[in-house]
């Protein structure tokens, strides 16, 4: 399975029978999947579990109770506004059933008489359901990486630009408003030559082609600069070299030759620029910043904030009734109103209130759901029985609220503003003073499309050989002879890079191509080992397997046949199966390891300890190795209870004649606890870095 760390499966079982939560329960343990359940007894009950901090896994509901029906249930799951998937639990099925379970919300149904396939459909969402996790932190990490770099830049008082080939590519508002111009897009593209006086021309444009050809920038350069209006000023430069998204570029600090700018005065310029001066309210700028940490903050540690758009009912009929020369009154009132009813929760920081368009306004608060919900009905209850005095006479009038709840499945800034403001027009065009809060538990079906696009770019991949092997070191403890490295698949992608296994294989799976690209993979890293089986450092490569090839009884044949077409000895094989797919498919197992070892091959039992009875499983299936669970490698040289797991299985597996390979290793002190357990070989990121190239040098 494609979990990293969290190998627990925190599962909720709703079933009217404790002993069928208990015989689930048992069935998951049996396949390898350590579980923490919970079995809510009431609908209450529930909703208190999905509300809890801790993130749920799964949810797994029989579709025929009586205690809390099915519609119910799913319904509070979508609604919880949290990444759950729910699966249907089954006696048996039909069309119609099936239909109406996934009308209902069900992703998938798990059938208790067929247990490979209960088993298949509970590994199959909880793996998608990591990917998405996985997929939210590394987006919500690029988009903090990168808004804090524009900060840095942004935030410094120094005029501050990047030119690329002589041509602005980045520029900071110090520097944009040095030369009078209002947004970077009036000056990007431009040329750095044009901000230079006629009479400096010449010899800046030299400088500019000896910086192209890379000679070394003088520490300061003086000449006369011209602004926007073409007022001449004197002015002083600064370079260095810098990377900007990828392309080396200069870093130029533009200073004008006058007074230093009084530290009081820039702080209270930046507290204005914060500010909408017609209002008082946040301006659309900083609160999109605050949006965007909100955003973020969901992404990675899934907190919940609320964010609402409203603007004025019949907006042209009330300005029709106040005069255009009253508008700046009227947004100053209703800044008032807003700012008179969240007096409290923004002086403690937990809300924003900003003006955000014209005539339309913003709030972002943390709260759940309902809170949101409480928000937006006390706002908008205050502004219809408020009487504003607008000019020299007064106005009432009502306000239409949209509204999203920012969490984990809606962490994007552009999703929450889209989803907000068609609310707004929603709520507009029911008649106006209504509240429309967009539910994060919908369902978007489109990513259907998605993973057709996927299919058909693996097929491709097959055909047109457009994958592509790394390798990482395995690391003998105990100085063992010869070269071990773990090979990793990649999928070239049309720009050239490449992509990791993580995604793709999940999808081959589902796709029935993952058997394909297994062969793929064994017949490559057989070519490779060949060509280093004659020189003076031959590999053993180890190659995962999925359980379409575990359950493949050609792949013995495919594998001789390949080995004997390279003239190579099967010794320079490791093929690797995780313990949960030997757990549930041990027959296989046992006839592959029976079959591939006549020509030498050898196996790994991966991810193993995590399951409740792992040293059982080796009485019936013995591999030449086993490579430990990574989840033992979390702090290791802090965690007493994984020391003494990993040396208890580390020495069974000694006993009966079994190496060792300790996974994801990542620091010293992992090291120095594995060094007294017994482990043979080590491999981790940490010691060594996955490459396309084989050149590790191993201790001899």
């Amino acid at each position: 399975m494609a979990i990293s760390k969290d190998t627990a499966l925190r599962l909720v079982l709703v079933t009217d029978l404790v002993n069928e939560a208990e015989a689930t329960v048992s069935r998951l343990r049996n396949a390898g999947i350590a579980v923490r359940p919970t079995r809510p007894e009431s609908l209450d009950e529930l909703a208190q579990t999905l509300a809890q901090q801790q993130p749920v896994d799964l949810v797994l509901a029989d579709y025929t109770s009586t205690q809390m029906p099915f519609e119910q249930v799913a319904k509070m799951v979508l609604g919880c506004g949290k990444d759950v998937p729910l699966l249907a639990v089954l006696d048996g099925i039909t069309d119609d059933i099936l239909e109406n379970a996934q009308n209902l919300g069900a992703q998938a149904v798990a059938l208790r008489e067929r247990p490979q396939q209960f088993l298949k459909n509970v590994q199959t969402e909880w793996q998608d359901l990591d990917a998405r996790r996985s997929q939210r932190r590394l987006e919500a990490q690029m988009r903090e990486t990168q808004r804090r770099c524009d900060m840095l830049i942004d935030s410094s008082r120094e005029p501050i630009a990047y030119i690329h080939e002589g041509m602005h590519i980045r520029a900071n508002q110090a520097y944009l408003e040095m030369f009078g111009f209002e947004t970077f897009e009036d000056i990007e593209g431009m040329s750095l030559l044009d901000l230079v006086a006629p009479g400096d021309v010449d010899g800046f444009r030299t400088l500019l082609k000896e910086l192209t050809k890379g000679e070394p920038p003088p520490p300061r350069y003086e000449l006369t600069a011209i602004d926007n209006e073409g007022n001449e000023f004197p002015a002083v430069m600064e370079f260095s070299a810098a990377e900007y998204q990828g392309e080396a570029c200069q870093q130029i600090i533009f200073r004008h030759q006058a007074v230093e700018v009084d530290p009081e005065l820039e702080r209270e310029l930046a507290q204005l620029r914060e500010r909408d001066q017609a209002t008082g309210l946040l301006n659309r700028q900083t609160f999109l910043k605050h949006l965007e940490d909100a955003v973020i903050d969901a992404g990675k540690n899934q907190t919940l904030c609320g964010f609402l758009l409203f603007e004025p009912d019949n907006y042209q009929r009330t300005l029709q009734g106040i005069g255009l020369d009253s508008v700046d009154n009227l947004l100053k009132a209703m800044a008032d109103c807003l700012h008179e009813l969240l007096a409290e929760q923004i002086a403690d920081g937990s809300t924003k209130a900003a003006r955000f368009a014209d005539h339309s306004f913003a709030i972002l608060a943390r709260g759940d759901h309902t809170a949101t919900n409480d928000l937006a009905e006390r706002v908008r209850a205050a502004f219809a029985a408020k009487v504003f005095d607008v000019g020299v006479g007064s106005s009432t009038f009502t306000i239409s609220i949209g509204g999203v709840q920012v969490g984990e499945k809606i962490a994007s800034v552009s999703q929450v503003l889209e989803r907000a403001s068609l609310a707004m027009q929603s709520s507009a065009s029911m008649g106006g003073n209504r509240i429309d809060i967009f539910d994060p538990g919908a369902v978007d079906r489109a990513e259907e499309e998605r993973i057709q696009a996927w299919v058909e770019r693996l097929r491709d991949a097959l055909a047109n050989d457009r994958f592509l092997l790394h390798y990482r070191p395995v690391i003998p403890l105990l100085g063992a002879p010869g070269g071990m490295y773990e090979t990793l698949l990649h999928l070239e992608s049309e720009g050239g890079d490449n992509v990791t296994n993580l995604g793709f294989l999940r999808i081959a799976e589902e796709h029935g191509l993952s058997g394909e690209i297994d062969r793929w993979v064994i017949q490559h890293a057989i070519k490779v080992a060949a060509g280093r089986a004659k020189g003076p450092k031959p590999v053993r490569l180890l190659v995962k397997l999925t359980q379409a090839s575990l359950q493949d009884e050609s792949l013995p044949r495919f594998i001789q046949e390949s080995l004997s077409a390279h003239g190579v000895d099967g010794s320079c094989l490791i093929l690797q199966i995780p313990e949960s797919k030997v757990f549930i498919n041990l027959s296989d197992a046992q006839r592959l390891c029976a079959e591939i070892g006549k020509f030498g091959c050898k196996m790994v039992l991966e991810r193993f300890g995590a399951g409740i009875d792992s040293l059982q499983l080796l009485s019936h299936f013995k591999p030449s190795y086993i490579k430990l669970d990574p989840s033992f490698m979390d702090d290791l040289a802090k965690n007493v209870q994984n020391q003494q797991k990993v040396n208890d299985l580390t020495h069974k597996a000694r006993e009966l004649g079994i190496l060792g390979i300790a996974d994801g290793v990542q620091s010293t002190g992992t090291m120095t606890a594995l060094f007294s357990s017994g482990i043979d070989y080590v491999e981790g990121d940490f010691l060594a870095q996955s490459g396309p190239d084989l050149n590790y040098e191993f201790e001899s």
